[in-house]
């Protein structure tokens, strides 16, 4: 079974202060991005493989999609999602994503946010959804970067400049790897980017865009602490079609 470290009550407590927790989907610095390879929502079924508060599914529904399916592992995940959703199109449901069953042929997009690099049984997940969509569906999501997956500890530059250096570890060693946010024993899946997008041609799908996400000149100048993200990509966000 998926871990389950969102109904861990420090994670929440400590997942609940983050702003994109509080602000929702402009709150993540990444988001215009992923919003640009989304397709069109205007009639989409759309399923959201780890909703979370359900920000997206509700984004999907007011930018047209006729039905959303929101899936979670947490509970606590999803009663704040229910809590914050008054729209009988937007259904959601408790699944583990390593185990989960959709019906062929039944939406139009399927959409993760920083959720998939917490599953280690990937390659079945994305068959399955693969399965799911109608043929010309659209696949979309975020991970963090495999740099962030597999990192070692941060070094001082030998330039006396202040700057730190962000080397990684072990960086062809796939597998899982435990961390130490929010609260203690994490576990990630490091995959490279290479094993990210070898498998999705695998299963059949089109790469539409790859990008390795960072911030912009202007999103720096107005949240100064995201400078730091321009050392290394953060994320990973990819767009692909069945």
């Amino acid at each position: 079974m998926t871990q389950n470290i969102y109904d861990n009550p420090d994670f929440f407590a400590g997942y609940s202060k983050l702003p994109r927790s509080v602000d929702g989907l402009d709150a993540a610095p990444e988001w215009p991005v992923l919003r640009a390879m989304l397709p069109a929502m205007g009639g989409l079924a759309v399923v959201d493989l780890g909703c979370g508060y359900g920000w997206f599914c509700r984004w999907a529904r007011a930018n047209g999609a006729a039905r959303v399916l929101g899936l979670d592992v947490s509970e606590k995940m999803l009663a704040r999602a229910r809590a914050d959703t008054h729209d009988a199109a937007i259904a959601y449901a408790r699944a583990d994503m390593e185990r989960l069953e959709l019906p062929a042929s039944s939406f139009g997009l399927a959409y993760s946010s920083l959720a998939l690099h917490y599953i280690e049984g990937l390659r079945g997940l994305m068959a399955v959804v693969h399965r799911a969509l109608v043929p010309g569906g659209s696949l979309v999501f975020s991970v963090e970067h495999p740099i962030y997956t597999a990192p070692a500890e941060p070094k001082w530059s030998s330039a006396d400049d202040g700057r730190k250096t962000w080397p990684v570890d072990r960086y062809l060693d796939e597998g899982a790897r435990s961390t130490d946010w929010l609260a203690k024993g994490v576990i990630k899946q490091h995959r490279t980017i290479a094993t990210y997008l070898n498998m999705l041609l695998g299963l059949g799908f089109t790469l539409a865009r790859v990008e390795e996400w960072g911030p912009t000149t202007a999103q720096i100048e107005a949240r100064p602490a995201l400078a730091d993200e321009r050392q290394r990509p953060p994320f990973l966000l990819v767009a692909a079609r069945r």
